[in-house]
């Protein structure tokens, strides 16, 4: 199998991840392509010494040994790098890389896609309309209805809605949204392990507290976990979300929590596992991971950005193409 990986914005710190990663070994145990910028590449090569060997792909299966191959874009030359800025050429050549992989992917030329950081206000300069990694592959492939898991060896949790405010996040928490998320979970942890246990976090604080901090968890938390067990997933919830992470991780209690908004499951997992957390997209007809950071402009071809999240990123990707296979 052979996996993608996008090089993410030029001006962060996508390339050097990917090299450095190449040059310790770490991607070598599966067969990767690269899409992105073979210019970029080399002038981060160059700059930080990594002596990667690189060479340009003809397609997606066109893996060398011993070589980082790399599906060149074309479209940034060494001139056009600002790293650590904002960057209109940068924005919109990483927005590239993704519509690329996923196309590549669609195909079946590749098993699964893997992410480096994109900067949102960059890739907006060219396209307004982008909110994320996510929503953009749902687009290219035909997906309107997707949202993220975060994975790490502790914890796994899906989310009812991620970037739009809390205002936004309470009017999305309605019934038939929580029993799809419900479902993309039970569908995604059921890859990876058979009989998964998935727990449903409520909304308000001690879950409402029987309606006293408002009704959401028994007008459309409650019964969207009603309709899951009826589908035969053994489901539990809305529990509180103050004890319910507690239960998981320390007590081994769920496999997986399905969250009502972004921060209730981010904060938690990156609490846990800051760098080793891996961003995985639910509901397409392809794998997609990603690292769970930002392009980190501040320390933008340094040497010093760790590679551990692209790692558990590729290697969570393995995991749920063999997972399909089985």
């Amino acid at each position: 199998m052979i996996f993608g990986i996008t090089m993410g914005d030029s001006s962060g710190v996508g390339p050097e991840i990917l090299l450095k990663a190449f040059r310790n070994g770490e991607l070598r145990p599966h067969q990767v392509v690269a899409f992105g910028d073979l210019a970029v590449l080399e002038w981060c090569n160059a700059k930080l010494a990594y002596g990667v060997p690189l060479r340009a792909a003809a397609n997606s299966a066109d893996c060398r040994e011993g070589f980082l191959s790399v599906l060149d874009a074309g479209l940034l030359c060494a001139e056009d790098l600002r790293p650590g800025a904002i960057s209109r050429a940068s924005g919109a050549a990483a927005r590239a890389y993704v519509v690329a992989a996923a196309e590549a992917a669609l195909r079946g030329e590749i098993a699964a896609m893997v992410t480096l950081p994109m900067n949102k206000e960059a890739t907006q300069l060219s396209d307004p309309g982008f909110v994320g990694h996510t929503e953009l592959i749902g687009a290219v492939c035909g997906a309107g209805d997707v949202t993220i898991m975060l994975a790490s060896e502790q914890l796994l949790v899906t989310h009812v809605s991620t970037h739009v405010s809390l205002r936004g996040a309470i009017e999305q928490a309605k019934k038939e949204r929580i029993s799809r998320i419900i479902r993309l979970t039970w569908d995604a942890v059921s890859r990876l392990k058979a009989h998964p246990r998935i727990a449903v976090a409520g909304l308000n604080p001690h879950a409402g507290e029987h309606g006293l901090f408002g009704r959401e968890e028994i007008e459309e938390i409650a019964p969207a976990v009603e309709w899951a067990r009826a589908q035969g997933m053994p489901v539990e919830g809305p529990l509180p979300p103050d004890t319910l992470f507690y239960l998981a991780v320390h007590k081994k209690k769920y496999d997986a929590i399905v969250c009502m908004y972004h921060d209730q499951g981010h904060i938690p997992l990156k609490l846990l596992d800051f760098e080793g957390g891996v961003n995985v997209a639910l509901g397409l007809p392809i794998i997609r991971t990603s690292v769970d950071h930002g392009t980190a402009f501040d320390i933008a071809y340094q040497g010093v950005a760790s590679t551990r999240s692209l790692i558990c990123a590729l290697e969570f990707a393995v995991k749920m193409a063999r997972g399909t296979e089985g």
